[in-house]
């Protein structure tokens, strides 16, 4: 069986972090939940993102204010664990999306937080986008091909589609479906229509693409006080038509985990619990 490679480093989490959302402090409860319920994972170690490639896809100042703690990070705090962690939060989605080139098959970054992130400033829980510094950096590696990033959080992805406008060179080798900006029917016949569409979208993307990156947000859920249109068992297929196809076509991807907001903690990892075993599911007749 191919065991799921994690990056995962105990500096990207960021304990004590006074915010309404558990992102800061999720990396580590997600792989140790994965862990508890025995999943096939090998834990990957990495290095922190470049300074310099975190202010080539966001304003300098910003980042290095937040760095610093003198400007406001996407918790809207100047929490000094949370501007240590972010190095490491961005490195391990840039690593992810490296080990999956490597591998080509499949790898996890259990970090949320990419999205929000634009150009100039963060917000919504979101403070670097580590989505568009992966794309940087393997193009960086000359990877040749573009890029998909399915991102399936429940939330129309603004900072994604902010830098990508101010860096056109990117977003020419980028193709992005944004679930929060392109699904618009969020009753139970709309999420079904749409259901039955995914199969095509993820397929076309990595028909087109080397590499995809997958945003696997927990907040869609019914329950989730900021999502509240899909069940369970629409998201675990949800996850499992992303995965499979990409398998099916051979095509990398990189996946982490983005958003969750329900109390108490352990549905939310539930949740992410259901995402890793379709990935287990859908690699585990591939070579490891």
């Amino acid at each position: 069986m191919h065991r799921i490679r994690v990056l995962y480093d105990p500096r990207q989490q960021a304990d004590g972090n006074t915010s309404f959302s558990p992102s800061a402090s999720k990396p580590a409860r997600a792989v140790a939940s994965w862990l508890g319920a025995g999943l096939p994972i090998d834990i990957l170690s990495f290095d922190p993102a470049p300074i310099s490639l975190l202010r080539r896809v966001h304003d300098p100042a910003y980042v290095d204010g937040v760095l610093s703690c003198g400007r406001v990070n996407g918790f809207q705090n100047r929490n000094p664990a949370v501007a240590s962690s972010l190095p490491w939060t961005v490195g391990s989605m840039i690593a992810a999306a490296r080990e999956a080139l490597s591998n080509m098959r499949v790898a996890c970054s259990p970090t949320s937080g990419f999205h929000h992130a634009e150009r100039l400033g963060g917000g919504d829980f979101c403070t670097f986008n580590g989505l568009i510094a992966a794309v940087v950096a393997v193009l960086d590696d000359g990877f040749d091909r573009k890029v998909g990033i399915i991102d399936l959080d429940a939330h129309w992805a603004n900072g994604t589609v902010d830098i990508l406008a101010a860096m056109p060179d990117v977003a020419a080798r980028v193709e992005h479906f944004n679930f929060g900006g392109d699904v618009r029917d969020r009753t139970p016949q709309g999420i079904r229509a749409w259901m039955q569409e995914l199969p095509w979208i993820v397929d076309g993307i990595a028909s087109r693409c080397g590499l995809v990156i997958f945003q696997a947000g927990a907040d869609p859920h019914v329950s989730d006080p900021l999502g509240g249109f899909m069940t369970s068992a629409e998201m675990r297929e949800r996850d499992r038509i992303v995965f499979r196809t990409c398998a099916r076509r051979r095509v990398p991807i990189a996946w982490n985990l983005a958003g969750g907001y329900q109390e108490p903690f352990h549905r939310v990892l539930a949740l992410h619990d259901a995402t890793m075993e379709e990935c287990v599911a859908a690699f585990a007749g591939q070579p490891g």
